[in-house]
């Protein structure tokens, strides 16, 4: 065959969920029905990054991107792209307007997301093509477990999942205890709300996670490995199926590796989607088959883990470098990113973004270079009013501190922390309150229990924020929450209850102005309280087109046509569906 072009088609959950399996069975026709079938290849790879613009279409070698690709856009695709050799302009990939043309992808860096959106995920000569496996077999041809673990600690490497721990002083820990059996846990237990980074590299580059598992195993004498991987993520787990079947036909995963005496071997366990879970000791409880809670530390799982052996436990991401540290060296590595941060960090992008998705950036890298070069800037205009990183244990970062370097030390230095990568971006229109409530919330119903301060404290500070929404809050409320929240903050024993009340502290410290508005004016400046809010419309400047009382799902609109229209507020829900509806901006929130 001598094909001329290949067609990249996302195939990872989001676009999935857009329908780009239609578009890829319809590129599929049209090009059998065009003749190009041994001129065309047609592959599902892994996640580009432009999550909110899929489903997402690369065509090589002219790097072509095209977004928002409909299954009725494959026929137009094929016979003016592919058979005319001209693209089709209304697809292409447009540069938000606030970012210098190519900046969303020049100010990036992909490692760990090397082989996302260029490999198909399902085929491991593809992975092999691209130095896959190539760290492995250094590891077992060259290296003794000592040089592995010194590599990277040369690296520097930190633990992607929150904590940031030195990642070769880890497996140092491991490889220096004495125990017949060892294990490799992989922690794909991704929880925060927003944050889909492990799922993308799981989905897009499985083969990555089983090769830095089988080189950990070389490093400190382990013979079995677990992925332990949240049953909500389908794909992910398909596509792992698949590698691990492959890996152990090509004799990468097993008995006697490569000839080199290493016997390993991995297995996945599902997760039921606990978030507490993520928590190392909770995962292992679960994995065991108790129900999931942590437990005291030390003894660390390095030293005492799984059914009480030796054992490392690293996230996906903190893995997925693993191979490139071995293939290029720990010193290449430590050069890019900050002293104490080396590397790349991915980021899911949210929230109130021009350009949301996948992000990876080397560690330095500014907020303000995130949200404008590579976002795009806030979504319609609106003012940047912060950014939620760290999800459910992180803290707000405001306008004064856009231009911090992304690193563990430099956001905890302003409250914050970079957790696992998930970035929120918020605007003018959202309330700190209702933001705050939310995470809140959210710790309450993921809390295992097991510890007052966690189980009390979170439900005492949802409590309050919950009346400071409703307007019966008091100043003596914002004390309180300060003081339950250093308590939590102190004593409760995991991760956990530790960070939840991060975004409580931050918000009250950056924001406390708004938190006194609800108290002492009863006041939501964003509209998102309901209990503080009220609608009413502009007699002046409704011109009666009715539009907002065909929209009201209450019916509590009224008024003729061509006549002002008013709300019987005794009927309102508060939805805000006539705000959204009005063209005439008649409708005020009051």
């Amino acid at each position: 065959m001598n094909i001329k072009h290949y067609c990249l088609v996302c195939g990872v959950s989001g676009c999935k969920s857009s329908k780009a399996d239609a578009v890829y069975h319809q590129l599929l026709s049209a090009g059998d029905s065009s003749g190009l079938s041994g001129e065309v290849q047609i592959v599902k790879t892994g996640c580009f990054g432009l999550c909110g613009q899929g489903p997402i279409l690369k065509i090589l070698p002219d790097e072509t991107l095209y977004v928002g690709v409909k299954p009725e856009d494959a026929e137009e695709i094929v016979k003016e792209h592919l058979v005319k050799g001209k693209p089709v302009e209304r697809l292409m990939y447009k540069t938000p307007k606030e970012t210098k043309p190519g900046q969303s992808y020049r100010k990036q860096l992909r490692l760990v997301l090397r082989n996302c959106g260029v490999i198909d995920p399902e085929n491991i000569d593809e992975y092999i093509a691209r130095r896959g496996y190539t760290g492995l077999e250094k590891a077992l041809s060259q290296l003794k477990s000592e040089d592995i673990i010194e590599e990277l600690k040369i690296s520097g490497l930190r633990g992607r999942g929150g904590a940031g721990f030195p990642t070769g002083l880890k497996w140092q820990f491991t490889a220096e205890a004495e125990a017949s059996q060892k294990y490799i846990v992989c922690n794909a237990d991704e929880g925060d709300p927003g944050a889909y980074m492990d799922r993308a590299v799981l989905e897009g580059d499985p083969h990555s996670i089983i090769e830095a598992m089988t080189i950990a195993a070389k490093a400190v004498t382990a013979s079995h490995g677990i992925i332990y991987i949240r049953a909500e993520y389908p794909l992910a787990i398909s596509r792992l199926e698949i590698a691990l079947r492959q890996a152990r036909e090509y004799g990468l995963l097993g008995e006697n590796i490569l000839g080199s005496g290493l016997h390993f071997d991995i297995e996945l366990r599902l997760g039921a989607g606990a978030f507490v879970c993520g928590e190392e000791t909770a995962l292992l409880a679960s994995t065991e088959g108790k129900r999931g809670m942590p437990t005291p530390k030390p003894p660390f799982p390095a030293v005492k883990g799984l059914f009480g052996k030796p054992t490392v436990i690293n996230n996906v991401e903190t893995l997925a470098n693993i191979p490139l540290i071995l293939d290029r060296g720990g010193a290449w590595f430590k050069s890019i990113g900050t002293e104490k941060s080396p590397g790349t960090k991915v980021f899911a992008l949210t929230g109130k973004i021009e350009n949301s998705g996948l992000v990876e950036v080397a560690m330095g890298t500014t907020l303000r270079e995130i949200v404008y070069d590579i976002g795009g800037g806030i979504r319609d205009g609106k003012k940047f009013k912060a950014v939620q990183t760290g999800g459910p244990s992180g803290g707000v970062i405001t306008t004064d501190f856009l231009d911090t370097p992304i690193d563990f030390d430099s956001l905890t230095a302003i409250g914050s922390m970079m957790g696992s990568g998930g970035m929120i971006v918020m605007d003018e229109s959202d309330c700190i309150v209702d933001v705050t409530q939310f995470y809140m919330e959210f710790c309450v119903d993921e809390s295992c229990g097991k510890c007052a301060p966690c189980r009390i404290g979170t439900r005492r500070m949802q409590q309050i924020l919950n009346r400071i929404s409703k307007g019966t809050g008091t100043l003596d409320d914002i004390e309180k929450l300060k003081s339950i929240g250093l308590a939590t903050q102190k004593a409760s024993l995991c991760g956990l209850g530790q960070t939840a009340a991060n975004p409580v502290l931050s918000t009250l410290k950056y924001f406390e102005k708004e938190y006194l508005e609800h108290i002492e004016q009863r006041k939501c400046r964003a509209g998102k309280c309901k209990d503080l809010v009220s609608y009413t419309i502009d007699a002046e400047k409704c011109i009666g087109c009715t539009v907002c009382a065909r929209k009201c799902p209450v019916h509590c609109i009224t008024g003729e046509r061509k006549t002002a229209h008013t709300i019987d507020q005794s009927k309102c829900i508060k939805c805000g569906a006539c705000l959204e509806a009005c063209k005439f901006d008649a409708v005020k929130i009051a």
